[in-house]
Protein backbone atom coordinates (compact mmCIF):
# COMPACT_ATOMS: atom_id res chain seq x y z
CA UNK A 1 0.00 0.00 0.00
CA UNK A 2 2.91 2.34 0.63
CA UNK A 3 3.99 2.03 -2.99
CA UNK A 4 0.84 3.94 -4.02
CA UNK A 5 2.17 7.04 -2.25
CA UNK A 6 5.11 6.83 -4.62
CA UNK A 7 3.40 5.79 -7.88
CA UNK A 8 0.39 8.12 -7.85
CA UNK A 9 2.44 11.36 -7.79
CA UNK A 10 4.71 9.98 -10.52
CA UNK A 11 1.68 9.12 -12.67
CA UNK A 12 0.19 12.58 -12.12
CA UNK A 13 3.50 14.24 -12.98
CA UNK A 14 3.80 12.24 -16.21
CA UNK A 15 0.20 13.11 -17.14
CA UNK A 16 0.93 16.79 -16.52
CA UNK A 17 4.07 16.63 -18.67
CA UNK A 18 2.08 14.98 -21.47
CA UNK A 19 -0.65 17.62 -21.24
CA UNK A 20 1.92 20.43 -21.34
CA UNK A 21 3.66 18.84 -24.34
CA UNK A 22 0.33 18.55 -26.17
CA UNK A 23 -0.56 22.16 -25.35
CA UNK A 24 2.84 23.32 -26.64
CA UNK A 25 2.35 21.34 -29.87
CA UNK A 26 -1.08 22.86 -30.47
CA UNK A 27 0.10 26.40 -29.70
CA UNK A 28 3.19 26.11 -31.90
CA UNK A 29 1.16 25.05 -34.96
CA UNK A 30 2.13 21.39 -35.18
CA UNK A 31 -1.44 20.42 -36.11
CA UNK A 32 -2.19 23.26 -38.55
CA UNK A 33 -1.81 21.32 -41.81
CA UNK A 34 -2.77 17.67 -41.57
CA UNK A 35 -3.54 17.19 -45.29
CA UNK A 36 -0.28 18.16 -47.05
CA UNK A 37 2.01 15.41 -45.68
CA UNK A 38 -0.42 12.76 -46.93
CA UNK A 39 -0.52 14.33 -50.38
CA UNK A 40 3.19 15.12 -50.50
CA UNK A 41 4.14 11.44 -50.35
CA UNK A 42 2.19 10.83 -53.57
CA UNK A 43 4.11 13.44 -55.57
CA UNK A 44 6.89 12.05 -57.75
CA UNK A 45 10.45 12.90 -56.80
CA UNK A 46 11.71 12.99 -60.40
CA UNK A 47 12.22 16.74 -60.38
CA UNK A 48 14.08 16.58 -57.07
CA UNK A 49 16.36 13.80 -58.32
CA UNK A 50 16.99 15.68 -61.57
CA UNK A 51 17.95 18.79 -59.60
CA UNK A 52 20.38 16.74 -57.51
CA UNK A 53 21.95 15.27 -60.64
CA UNK A 54 22.39 18.77 -62.08
CA UNK A 55 24.17 19.92 -58.94
CA UNK A 56 26.53 16.93 -58.94
CA UNK A 57 27.66 17.56 -62.49
CA UNK A 58 27.75 15.55 -65.72
CA UNK A 59 30.27 12.94 -64.52
CA UNK A 60 28.23 11.83 -61.49
CA UNK A 61 26.89 8.30 -61.28
CA UNK A 62 23.22 7.69 -61.96
CA UNK A 63 22.66 5.95 -58.61
CA UNK A 64 20.96 7.98 -55.89
CA UNK A 65 23.15 9.53 -53.20
CA UNK A 66 21.80 7.33 -50.43
CA UNK A 67 21.76 4.02 -52.31
CA UNK A 68 22.73 1.23 -49.96
CA UNK A 69 25.73 -0.82 -50.89
CA UNK A 70 25.70 -4.53 -50.26
CA UNK A 71 28.89 -6.45 -49.95
CA UNK A 72 28.76 -10.20 -50.13
CA UNK A 73 31.82 -11.55 -48.29
CA UNK A 74 30.74 -15.16 -47.88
Amino acid sequence: MNVLFFLVPIALALAAIGALAFRWAVNSGQFEDLESPAIRMLIDDEKVQADRADKRGPNAAEAPESAPTKSNNS
